[in-house]
């Protein structure tokens, strides 16, 4: 059903892709059986980011292949669909050794909890799929205009609980996926059987208008930051047992550069839903998102535009009419943090879990082989891969916490506890040389930035101070830097919009304060601001926070306009 109010306007072209695309198929059939060219034909490359894929080519050598008149390096990037991010140790030696044989050697643990193989070619594309099935993984809806990853709290100090809510997250991943066989067809039959008579259900012939995106919470920790989601659902617990969940609606942080109405949200809590309803909730706000986003405009597609379009109260009643009933009001809660909890921790039931910091979620060939070590020695060791882009080492009993410790320790792996404090609560997206959307470095280039902010804030007695930063190579916004304390978007080679102010717990976005800002501008800023904040700080208090106290996030240097949004929840202070 398309809104009354996009009726007689042009609909964007990738709508008329996933129109005619057969239910997923569009020529990928033919396309990747053509050996001519390492690419597939132009609509394709929507239609395939559906099946967990995006085609890529390394720009480092874009212009010196062009100059030779050989078309762009093609490759392929592959996003595996992991609810909750938690694997077997059988799936993630099944990931290593699928990226040795298919890929580029390398895993990266993404900031929503899934897998990326990246530098695969196009005629590695089928075995790899194939290899992750044989563990029952895939890679279905990680991409595309459908509900992605559900990402859900890896908690593992509170094992009966977690245990819920990530049973609740695979659901939720399970019943919103699509029901088209293409998937199957194309990557593991081999064939394309045309799609005659298949139906979606939910998401009819056009999908969503953009992705969409659910985290699940468990307070007091906020690493999935809920309220950057489409849906955020925060679990309320009461003596260890899931209650249910408050609900909120509306997240999101993307946005393009000086396009005035494009801006980051955070979601607003409109209620309460008993467990048994999570589902049937998530799926009423997918089917009012399809009826009525924007299929006209791709940059205001999100749920948090339609629902700034139309308004939050029209939001609540239609969701109340298609639940036949009203949510409940929220109940309390309180987020602390939004980072991961390194080295071992204990559990409820006895079992020691093990965080493991992975810069920027890069696993290199060495680290990916220690973890094989692991995985061979204790085969019912689980994996869970953190919202902040790293590792769990799950399940490990108090004698083979000691044998871990003796080996990761020999390979080079435990390491948090050396690195500062900053670099702890750093991410980045991958950015150059492969995302086509990049403007900037910031996989590549943090660790580097981040030798010098460390030297600063050493320089000013604050070098034990938990700070996060976030850096992403354009205004997208995949390592979330709009809730950074100190946030970096790519905005051009070199250069950076500078954002400032972000809460510690992830409940406020920062604000802009330096408009495409090179390296040197960047440390003149914060070396400053650090010094200010040595001074004048109360006790306890975080940098963010102490910027918004006294005024520096209203100094906007650029003079661009701050667009805020206050989100509505309920919070026991």
């Amino acid at each position: 059903m398309r809104d009354e109010k996009q009726k007689e306007q042009a609909l964007d072209e990738v709508e008329a892709i996933k129109a005619e695309s057969r239910g997923l198929r569009g020529r990928l059939h033919i396309g990747l059986e053509e050996t001519v060219t390492g690419g597939i034909e132009a609509s394709d490359t929507k239609v395939i980011k559906f099946h967990g894929i995006y085609e890529q080519d390394d720009r480092d050598v874009r212009s010196e292949r062009k100059k030779a008149k050989l078309e762009p390096l093609y490759s392929y990037m592959l996003r595996v669909r992991i609810p909750g991010g938690v694997l077997n140790a059988k799936q993630w030696q099944q990931l290593s050794v699928l990226a040795r044989e298919y890929a580029n050697g390398t895993l990266r643990l993404t900031t929503r909890q899934a897998v990326q193989f990246h530098g695969i070619y196009k005629e590695q594309l089928r075995p790899l799929v194939r290899g992750l099935d044989a563990v029952l993984l895939d890679s279905i809806a990680a991409c595309g205009d459908v509900n992605r990853n559900v990402m859900c709290t890896p908690n593992p100090l509170l094992s009966p609980l977690h245990a819920s809510v990530q049973r609740i997250s695979e659901r939720l991943s399970r019943e919103l996926l699509p029901e088209s066989r293409a998937y199957q067809e194309l990557w593991l039959e081999g064939r394309d059987c045309g799609g005659e008579g298949e139906v979606e259900p939910l998401y009819g012939q056009t999908y969503l208008p953009r992705k969409f995106k659910i985290a699940v919470a468990v307070p007091p920790l906020n690493d999935v930051d809920v309220f950057a989601h489409d849906i955020g659902f925060i679990a309320i617990e009461s003596e260890g047992r899931l209650q249910g969940f408050n609900v909120s609606v509306g997240g999101g942080l993307g946005m393009s550069h000086d396009v005035a109405d494009t801006h980051p949200r955070l979601g607003d809590v409109i209620g309460f839903c008993p467990p048994q309803d999570a589902v049937r909730v998530a799926e009423a706000i997918v089917s009012i998102q399809r009826d009525y986003g924007n299929r006209v405009n791709r940059k205001r597609s999100r749920l948090k535009y339609t629902i700034e379009d139309y308004g939050l109260d029209w939001f609540r009643k239609e969701l109340d009419w298609r639940l036949r009933k009203p949510l409940a009001e929220a109940r309390p809660y309180q987020f602390h943090h939004n980072g991961d909890r390194y080295g071992w921790v204990e559990a409820e039931d006895g079992l020691w879990h093990l965080t493991l910091f992975v810069e920027n979620g890069r696993l290199n060939p060495d680290a990916i082989e220690a973890l094989e070590e692991v995985v061979g020695r204790y085969p019912d060791i689980e994996f869970r891969v953190s919202p902040n882009q790293n590792l769990i080492i799950a399940g490990a009993t108090a004698q083979q916490k000691l044998e871990l410790d003796l080996l990761l320790e020999e390979r080079g792996l435990t390491q948090a506890e050396k690195l500062s404090a900053i670099r702890l609560r750093s991410m980045a997206c991958v950015a150059f040389p492969t995302c086509p959307l990049a403007m900037a470095e910031a996989e590549r280039y943090l660790p580097s930035l981040l030798d010098r902010v460390e030297a600063l804030l050493e320089k000013h007695g604050l070098g034990k101070a938990p700070i996060t930063l976030r850096m992403t190579g354009c205004p997208n916004g995949c390592a979330r830097p709009y809730l950074a304390e100190i946030g970096l978007v790519g905005k051009g080679p070199g250069r950076y919009n500078l954002y400032l102010g972000g809460a510690f717990n992830g409940e406020r976005l920062n604000r802009i304060y330096r408009d495409n800002a090179n390296e040197q501008e960047i440390l003149t800023t914060l070396d400053m601001l650090f010094a200010r904040y040595a001074r004048g700080r109360e006790e306890n208090e975080r940098f963010g926070d102490y910027l918004i106290r006294v005024g520096v996030t209203s100094e906007v240097i650029s003079g661009q306009e701050v667009r805020e949004h206050d989100h509505g929840k309920a919070v026991a202070n």
